[in-house]
């Protein structure tokens, strides 16, 4: 078999249906929609229940909306870590998926300071509360934020006022650092007599 002998199987491609084009066709005068009502004249637009209140008004509004981008972060806390490394390991993703603590490699996780933490370690973790950095800091050991939430201001209009602000610093700044004539440089009528009479 070569390339420019492969043929479709027999049936694979079929002609398209035809219809309103004679009895002889098998799908002429009604053309398949039967007889009269609505559904032979025209089309329906989906959802449409013959004029009574349609299930999607009928459901009540649900407020609010599902955040597509939103990542959620498996939970795993201290106590867990504590039960299952030694002193002085290394834990990160690669770890937790051995210890069963995750399903995957690259699943986000978020350390948590429920339990008690006894014994330093050193953890990789691309988000840890504040109470867990504490806590492994206090049993001395060390931590490391790969992914830290990014801290941002929700209404625009204080970015706006933020940039306002450091316009009119930068603008102060600029004027400060430019010096003034110094008042013995400047021309006097004299000076300018002087010269005027040169011209002449």
């Amino acid at each position: 078999m070569d390339q420019h002998t492969l043929r479709q199987p027999a049936g694979a491609k079929r002609p398209r249906k035809r219809l309103g084009r004679g009895n002889a066709s098998g799908q002429g005068t009604y053309a398949g929609r039967g007889l009269k009502g609505q559904k032979a004249r025209g089309s329906i637009k989906p959802g449409f229940e013959g004029g009574q209140n349609p299930l999607v008004r009928r459901l009540p509004r649900l407020r609010g909306f599902r955040n597509f981008n939103r990542v959620e972060f498996q939970p795993v806390n201290l106590e867990d870590l504590a039960a299952r490394f030694e002193s002085g390991a290394t834990i990160d993703g690669a770890a937790l998926v051995a210890a069963r603590l995750l399903d995957d490699v690259d699943e986000p996780f978020k350390v948590l300071a429920r339990g008690e933490l006894s014994h330093p370690l050193e953890i990789k973790a691309p988000r840890l509360s504040q109470s867990a950095k504490d806590a492994i800091t206090a049993a001395g050991g060390s931590f490391e934020e790969l992914a830290p939430a990014e801290k941002r201001v929700r209404n625009r209009i204080h970015r706006r006022r933020e940039a306002a602000a450091a316009a009119a610093s930068a603008t102060a700044a600029t004027a400060a650092v430019v010096p003034a004539a110094p008042a013995g440089d400047e021309p006097s009528a004299a000076d300018a007599d002087a010269d005027a009479d040169e011209d002449n």
